[in-house]
């Protein structure tokens, strides 16, 4: 490991410079929309367990990803991993026999054999995020029984997750833990991302605090990031501004993460001079080398105008970040009535862009996004009965700088 990086207060004083970009486009075109297959919800081997199975398994987490055109997904409720073509053809399953009937179109192989959709038998006990790197090699959150899992006294955090790594034929290599490989479990993973020359950042959430953990290809540790939520850059227009972190993107080439920071303002009524509540001021995208600890950029992020009947309101909210792309690249959003309004912005030219997607009434049930390396917003939608696999061609809207 090279390096441990804890943030204090000094080091966010010397990076404070916020640099003020205009939107240079206020239209909101509509972004091209694909719908690529769909899926029925269910148990058996072809669909997806999106909702409650039975009553012994409750409403777990559902990941997906997308690398050159195949879809992984994590079907945490029925304990499988599925990888599909964009044309809905399922090529291998890893799956936890104890949760999944026996596969009947895949074929269910040994190490040594060799099929063209095949089935590998793992004691999966919660997949939940996934990544994929430039090797197909995959890795997977999981949970730990409940007999392994321990609560850390110190950062008052349970500690019951591992990464599973799979090869691009799904055979089990490892797992890794915050030490590396057959390490220690991590507390709550909010985010994974495999980066340049095929490293994985694991995003992980502490009540006082955020911890990133970064590997090489292999699984040796490279660094750890430290950072409390507490001790934040200031505005310097506003240093008495509350500030609060809302989300840590790792960038997918190279060794930088994206750190969103919202920033609120206490309001008063004039004439008691009493706290009324808060009010937003703006949104920071901070860039953070993790090789040296410092700050290498900032950019300020615009509100997004609430609009009522076709007429601009006072209410101003933060938008929220979809993920990151190549070459600083960064895609926002926020939900409207008809489907999101997106805002990307460039973290090195500063150049900001607004969008639209649109969703139709019964898509807007369940939605999860996923934006590529390559800038392509990708979409699990689904119904009562069906989860439909979609994508936007953002990497056009974001230019071709990509």
């Amino acid at each position: 490991m090279k390096y441990i990086f804890c943030l204090f207060k000094s080091a966010f004083l010397i990076a404070a410079v916020i640099f003020t970009v205009s939107c240079p486009n206020n239209s909101a075109g509509s972004v091209e929309r694909e719908d690529l297959f769909s899926l029925e919800i269910g148990p058996m081997e072809d669909q997806i367990g999106l909702y409650r199975l039975d009553g012994n398994r409750g409403i777990r987490r559902t990941g997906f990803t997308m690398r050159e055109g195949l879809f992984f997904i994590a079907d945490g409720n029925s304990g499988k991993i599925v990888r599909y073509n964009s044309y809905g053809d399922m090529l291998f399953m890893i799956y936890n026999e104890d949760t999944n009937p026996p596969p009947i179109a895949l074929r269910t192989i040994t190490e040594d054999e060799h099929a063209t959709r095949w089935a590998y038998s793992y004691p999966l006990e919660e997949p939940g995020w996934i990544s994929v790197d430039s090797r197909g090699h995959i890795f997977v959150e999981d949970r730990l029984p409940l007999h392994d899992q321990r609560f850390d006294q110190e950062t008052r955090s349970l500690l019951d997750g591992i990464i599973l790594h799979f090869d691009q034929n799904g055979r089990f290599i490892n797992y890794l833990g915050r030490e590396g490989i057959g390490g220690s479990p991590f507390p709550r993973i909010v985010g994974m991302t495999t980066s340049v020359n095929d490293e994985l950042a694991i995003i992980c959430r502490l009540p006082d605090g955020w911890n990133i953990y970064w590997f090489s290809s292999s699984g040796i540790l490279l660094y750890i990031v430290k950072i409390s939520s507490d001790i934040i850059p200031p505005l310097s227009d506003w240093p008495e501004a509350i500030s609060i972190i809302d989300s840590i993107t790792a960038s997918p080439d190279s060794r930088r993460l994206y750190i969103k920071v919202d920033y609120n303002r206490d309001t008063f009524d004039q004439s008691t001079n009493t706290r009324t509540g808060s009010e937003p001021i703006n949104s920071v995208i901070w860039t953070f080398n993790i090789e040296n600890g410092s700050y290498v950029s900032s950019v300020e992020i615009p509100l997004f105008e609430i609009v009522e009947n076709g007429r601009p309101t006072d209410i101003r909210v933060f938008y929220s970040v979809l993920g990151a792309a190549r070459n600083g690249k960064i895609l926002f959003y926020f939900p409207v009535e008809t489907g999101y309004t997106l805002l990307y912005v460039d973290t090195q030219t500063k150049e900001q862009r607004r969008g639209f997607i649109q969703f139709s009434s019964d898509e807007l049930r369940y939605n999860d996004f996923f934006l590529s390396t390559e800038g392509i917003l990708c979409a699990m939608l689904a119904d009562n009965f069906n989860v439909k696999l979609v994508w936007w061609r953002t990497d056009r809207f974001m230019g071709e700088s990509l």
